[in-house]
């Protein structure tokens, strides 16, 4: 049995990665922060998809959190190597920097960074050792062009895509890939409350994106025809920035 591990794998975008890596025979671990019921969901359909699936709840940005739950899996389950990690636990809480508080900067690089950070650091030794190994993050045009009133959530994708780039290099030789997928508007719930029908009319293709979309766009990070691709950041934003 092949494992995948998804963060913030609820919903949204984190929802349609795990279906996908199902799709392609995974037994994917969906981890989230509270909303249980929509976490059960989501594996329910990764089961229907054909594989199953594993529940974990924990804060991507605490550290210890991460090492209890996570760590506590990994040790309890020693003949399941992960093989793919998806980053994708995010959140944003928007203001016009003049107005952002210290909270605000230091709850949304938490989650955003420090989770990449956390994360990968317990799973990376054993992609490592089995030679193999696949971690894609999901970053934002927000990180690569910055978006008025996101200074801290621009701060932190930047910051993975950075991490991506000097990460893929240092585990290249071992036959691991760290590359990175950034969404323009996709339609989730973390984009809810923006104006849909203006927004649209600024992209290209005149629509938002969907979850599915970017999914099929990391399920190629995943696939071993990807497997001489690293270090790169993949713009899925119906032509809004290139």
């Amino acid at each position: 049995m092949k494992y995948a591990l998804v963060t913030g794998g609820s919903r949204g975008i984190g929802r349609a990665v795990s279906i996908r890596l199902a799709t392609l025979g995974y037994h994917v671990i969906i981890t989230y922060k509270g909303n249980q019921a929509a976490a059960e969901e989501t594996l329910a359909a990764v089961t229907a998809a054909g594989t199953g699936g594993v529940l974990l709840p924990f804060d991507v940005s605490s550290e210890a959190a991460v090492q209890e739950v996570l760590g506590g899996w990994l040790e309890a389950n020693k003949d399941k190597p992960i093989e793919v990690l998806v980053n994708n636990a995010g959140i944003r809480e928007d203001a016009l920097f003049f107005w952002m508080t210290s909270q605000q900067w230091r709850n949304v690089l938490g989650t955003n960074l420090d989770g990449f950070f956390y994360v990968t650091k317990l799973l990376i030794n054993g992609m490592l050792m089995k030679r193999f190994g696949r971690i894609v993050n999901i970053v934002s045009l927000s990180g690569i062009k910055g978006l008025p009133g996101q200074t801290n959530y621009s701060a932190a994708k930047a910051g993975v895509i950075g991490a991506t780039k000097a990460l893929a290099q240092e585990v290249a030789k071992r036959g691991v890939t760290v590359n990175a997928v950034a969404p323009g508007f996709i339609t989730t719930d973390m984009t809810a409350e923006l104006n849909e029908k203006e927004l649209a009319a600024q992209v290209p293709m005149n629509r938002f994106g969907t979850p599915e979309e970017v999914a099929a766009a990391v399920a190629f990070f995943v696939s071993k025809e990807a497997g001489y691709i690293t270090g790169e950041v993949l713009s899925i934003n119906g032509g809004l920035y290139t």
